[in-house]
């Protein structure tokens, strides 16, 4: 599983809320194609609004349509609701725990660098690594993520959520860190292998290969870098453990919501770290 089965875990706690406390003030939506393209005019303004150049939001929204098949994968997620065991079972196996011990190994001064400046050990980097995207092989997606979540934006179930979303892609293009035709990963908006969110690489993509580019997509050191600095952010307390019941396990939760997802990577990093 990819974030594209787990962005929910940060946007459904608070869907109830949002669809409740936000109807008043929430831009129009539909539950189809139609009016699609009337919202997408009314959102440039807002765009905008927002402090996006002109030139980003015309390069970053040319073309884009209402993509059916985004709205039946988001009603269609069901793994969050198998147990842990079922989950851990299904998710982590003993060469999965090989493979991330050899990329440990292999990027270990660039883990101890992470480690340095942001506090988070090797393993729960490298953990994460590999419960998203099977450090990569498993693909990002391979759709237009400013085409999937203007689709859900326009969508009545998280519309304001991902309005924010795509608002924050548009910056990305904006501020030069990725073409619009770079922006291609999971359908619900998951950058690279570690599947950030736009908001979330707004906030935390990092530099850490210092060629002067924020590339979550294809550079180790920027994506495993950013991982560093978003769990930082989110309250990581260095040399602490992670377990259940912990502070920095509060932190995991920052990363993933779903309780199953949380435990697993708290689990799979002992089992890394080889405890």
């Amino acid at each position: 599983m990819s974030r594209t089965t787990t962005f929910l875990i940060r946007a459904a706690l608070a869907a109830g809320a949002m669809a409740a406390g936000t109807a008043a003030s929430a831009a129009p939506c539909g539950n189809g194609p139609a009016g699609f393209d009337a919202w997408i005019a009314a959102y440039k303004g807002r765009a905008k609004a927002a402090g996006i150049s002109e030139k980003a939001i015309a390069a970053g929204l040319q073309g884009v349509s209402y993509d059916p098949g985004v709205i039946r994968l988001d009603r269609g997620q069901k793994s969050f609701k198998l147990s842990f065991e079922q989950f851990y079972a299904r998710r982590v196996s003993s060469s999965l725990i090989s493979r991330a011990r050899q990329r440990m190994s292999a990027h270990k001064a660039l883990l101890d660098r992470i480690e340095k400046q942001y506090g988070v050990p090797p393993a729960v980097i490298v953990s994460i690594w590999g419960l998203e995207t099977n450090f990569g092989a498993d693909g990002h997606g391979g759709k237009s993520i400013v085409r999937s979540i203007a689709t859900l934006a326009y969508d009545c179930r998280r519309s304001a959520f991902f309005e924010n979303e795509l608002t924050s892609a548009l910056k990305i293009v904006d501020r030069g860190d990725m073409a619009p035709s770079e922006l291609v990963g999971g359908w619900a908006g998951e950058i690279g292998p570690m599947q950030f969110l736009p908001s979330s690489y707004i906030k935390h993509a990092v530099d850490f290969d210092g060629d002067g580019r924020r590339n979550l997509k294809s550079s180790v050191p920027d994506m495993l870098g950013s991982t560093g600095k978003f769990l930082k952010a989110h309250g990581w307390q260095a040399g602490q453990p992670w377990g259940p019941g912990t502070a920095n396990y509060a932190v995991i939760k920052d990363w993933n919501r779903a309780e199953v997802y949380q435990r697993t990577i708290a689990v799979m990093s002992e089992r890394i770290a080889g405890g």
